[in-house]
Order: C-alpha cells, then structure tokens, then sequence
C-alpha cells in the first residue's frame, strides 16, 4: 500500500511556519525541528523545499521518500521513517473515530480534531510524530541529523498532511481506504442485534469508565506522603537497581494511586515522554533529571520547557506548550479587547498585538498568552534565543495572567 503525490511542488515562500498552517501540520514540523541537531541543516532544507527541489513523494506504511536534487547533476534518495501502530493500536484509534460521528465528518472535512488526537492519546496510541520518532535517512554523504535532504521532503510533505490528515493515517500503516472500510464494519457491528458473548470481555479503558461514573463513596484516603517505605529487602547485587531510585518509584507510585481512587485521572493515560516530565516536575534531582532526558530521546531544552510547563499546568500545560489550537473567536476578540484596554492604562500608548491561533503576543515586550483547552490563560515570555518558555501558572482571566508576565519581564 504506497501513493505518490505529483512533484516538483514549491513550498509556501515565508517563515518556518509557512510550511504549515494547521495545527497537526505543524506537529509533524515541530516533530521534525525537535529531533534536529543542527538548525543550519534545517534552514537549509527549508530553501530546498521552497525552490521545488523535492520531487514526487511516495508516501507508505512507515515512511515517506521522495527523490531531492542537491548540488550534484543526480537527485540524491531521501526517506523519513515514522513507526506504524500496532494492529492493537489502530484497533482503539479506530474505535475512538467511530465513537464520534463527527470525528469522521471532520477527517472528510481534511481536518484533523483535537479531540480525536486527545482521545487516542489518553488510550496509549501516540498517532501525531513524536520528535524521538521522525527517523531520517539519505542517499547523500551529509552526516547530519537530518540531512537538508531529508529536511527538504520533511517541509514539502507539511503542506499536504494540511490539506489530508488521512496522510498521517497512512504513514501510521493503513491508507484512506483501508480506514473507511474498519469504519464501516464497526457501523454494521453496532447494528446487530445479537447479544455479545458473556465471555467477550470490554476493553480495561472502558471498564474504567464505566466504574469512574458509578463510582461509590470511598473511604478517607491518608496524604500521599504517609506511602513511603522502605524496600523490605536490598536490590540484588549486580543489577544496576540503587535502593534510593526505586523507595522513589514506590512513592511515586502510591501517591498516583491515591490520586486516581480520588477520582484525578490525569496521568491515567499519559504516554512515556510526558510521564517522564511529570517525574522530573518533581524536582528528583539533577541525575534524574539528566537520565529522564537521554532515556526519552528528547532534546535538553525541549524537555525542560515541557517540564515547566507540567509544573504551571499539568497535563494542560502540557498541551499548551505543544499544540497550538483555533479557539472560539469570540473568545479570542473579547480577549484581545481587554487586553488592550488594559495595555493603554499600563503604557499610556498603544502596544501592538498580535494573534495566531490560541495565541496573543506582544512581540515588543517578549509577552505571550496562550488559551489552553481548560480555557485558561497561560503566560510565556521569550528568552533571549527566541524560545518561548511558561512563566507562571495560568489564569481564567487574561489581563491577570500578562499582569503577571509583565511584572516578571520588568515590564
């Protein structure tokens, strides 16, 4: 199962982002950005893509290739790889689609939702590109990671997963057609009238549910800190286990316990890279910290924003600082009107705003807000590279949380 997709096709002209204006999109570019080790390879192959260097591109189960010329006479063959879903996996993103009708609407609609890509995630099945995923390789004899290349066809193919997010269906191992015809039988599934085996079972996610809404009263439960013990017996020898790292563990385990039979289900689902940031929010210590980091593959600064901003927000934090969303514009425009009265008072003038997305910037004074989907408001100011960091924890009304961005940038 492969396609092709019609090339040479230059690239938007302007500005990384211009490679991608929707917000999944964007995810397999940021994926891209994340997991290189040389910007200068990237802006390269941002170049590339725009003068229509990156020919037909050959999309199948697992990878995306495409011919990419480069300074010599031949095109050199450049490919990424991303891993497909298991056929457990595809079964609960399957099932999460024909959950709601409007799921698929949307998909037809060649748009992605958010909600969808939320669900499979809280269910184990990671279908957006994680940075330590995008697996880049070429013909040519650059050793870098990637390649501008492989940069090249990473950019070109962002404006068509835009356009067809069933793109990312089929790099993730099933195309378009395949996915309409699983759909299509679970309808006829739900339809029968025969009762299911009594030895059938229901998936554990849907058990819980079911359990989490009939819930009873549960008894008082101690903090978690009274969960702490020691290990009854010393790690064996030879294993590599420190006793420390692991009465941790045990700790950390306990205390999610408690919280879950609380009925706080947030980090019921989370997936590696982001239970690693939640550990770390913790403050473990620098060792830790460092092994968390080269275990998930992420880059340093990468981590230790997502790890201040689990810190601000939690699981919404989280989200905030990874995928950028189009919120009810209402709710943008009366924002950015009280924004703005708000900065005339402050500055006896007036200072530009710009909007994009979920996001409200203040491009002069290295201010931005972002809407995260608990509608609340989260500040971030930008350091001195460029990069856009959490500032503080976020707040229902917007003119509090840039109050608060702006004492902490000196205004």
């Amino acid at each position: 199962m492969s396609s092709s997709i019609p090339g040479p096709r230059r690239a938007p002209a302007r500005g990384k982002r211009a490679f991608a204006a929707t917000w999944w999109g964007q995810a397999w570019v940021t994926a891209l950005e994340d997991s290189s080790l040389d910007p200068g390879r990237l802006s390269r192959g941002r170049t590339y893509a725009r003068k229509g260097m990156v020919g037909p591109v050959t999309i199948a189960p697992g990878q995306v290739k495409a011919a990419v010329q480069g300074s010599r006479p031949r095109p050199y063959r450049s490919a990424v790889h991303l891993p497909v879903l298991a056929d457990a996996q595809w079964d609960t993103l399957l099932d999460t689609v024909a959950a709601r009708a409007g799921h698929l609407a949307a998909l037809l609609d060649g748009e992605m939702p958010a909600e969808l890509v939320d669900d499979a995630r809280r269910a184990g099945v990671p279908f957006l590109p994680q940075p330590a995923e995008l697996d880049p390789e070429c013909s040519c004899p650059d050793w870098g990671y990637p390649c501008k290349h492989a940069a090249a066809l990473c950019y070109a193919i962002a404006a068509t997963i835009d356009h067809d997010p069933f793109v990312l269906f089929a790099v993730r191992g099933r195309g378009r057609e395949e996915v309409f015809a699983e759909l299509r039988a679970r309808r006829a599934a739900s339809h029968e009238t025969t009762a299911p085996s009594a030895s059938s079972g229901i998936p554990a996610a849907a058990a819980y549910t079911h359990w989490a809404e009939h819930t009873p009263e549960l008894p008082e439960l101690s903090e978690p800190a009274t969960h702490t013990a020691a290990l009854p017996v010393a790690p064996p020898p030879d294993t590599g286990l420190v006793a420390a790292d692991l009465e941790r563990l045990m700790a950390d385990a306990a205390a999610r316990a408690a919280r879950i039979l609380a009925g706080d289900t947030a980090s019921l689902y989370l997936p590696q890279y982001q239970d690693a940031v939640r550990i770390a929010a913790s403050s473990p210590g620098p060792e830790w910290f460092n092994h968390l980091i080269q275990n998930t593959g992420a880059k340093p600064s990468t981590f230790a924003r997502l790890t201040r901003a689990w810190r601000h927000g939690g699981p919404a934090g989280i989200t905030v600082a990874e995928q950028p969303h189009t919120p009810d514009p209402v709710t943008m425009t009366t924002a950015r009107t009280a924004l703005a009265t708000a900065l005339a008072e402050m500055t006896d003038s007036s200072v530009p705003l710009r909007a994009w997305r979920n996001r409200l910037t203040l491009t002069a004074h290295g201010i931005q807000l972002r809407l995260g989907p608990d509608t609340r408001w989260y500040p971030y100011l930008r350091d001195d590279d460029g990069e856009w960091w959490p500032a503080a924890p976020a707040d229902a009304d917007p003119v509090a949380a840039l109050t608060t961005a702006w004492s902490q940038n000196g205004g």
